[in-house]
């Protein structure tokens, strides 16, 4: 469990990155993401969409993808905002992609009005997809 002062902090991060958000194609609907690297190291995503919808990334993976890129192979606590009425969780896509590098990770989903609550990533996906070839 993340203490309050780091859990404020990873919200904020994604607040902060939430603002980078480019999202022309869903009329706005900008999400921002942090996640907190095996080690204490935070990294930020926005999602970005494109006209080829299904080339879009959320925020979530961007945030993921990012440590991956800077060598982390395991992931603490995500954190997740959007200007939404309820706390925003991650969506399917996402979910798998952090489980595959944080199975145990604490996930916490906000609203931009404050409001937020915490679960795990095994509470969020209890049945993750692993790919295991014939003889593994």
């Amino acid at each position: 469990m993340l203490d309050t002062d780091l859990n404020a902090r990873l919200v904020l991060e994604a607040r902060k990155a939430r603002e980078q958000a480019y999202a022309p194609y869903s009329g706005e609907f900008k999400v921002g993401a942090a996640v907190m690297a095996e080690g204490g190291e935070i990294f930020s995503g926005c999602n970005v969409e494109n006209a080829s919808f299904g080339a879009t990334m959320c925020a979530e993976r961007v945030a993921v993808f990012k440590a991956i890129a800077a060598g982390h192979r395991r992931i603490q606590a995500v954190a997740v905002i959007a200007d939404t009425t309820d706390p925003i969780p991650p969506c399917g896509m996402c979910r798998q992609v952090i489980a595959e590098f944080g199975s145990d990770a604490e996930v916490i989903m906000a609203n931009v009005t404050g409001d937020s609550r915490t679960s795990n990533m095994r509470d969020l996906l209890p049945s993750v997809f692993h790919f295991r070839r014939r003889g593994q």
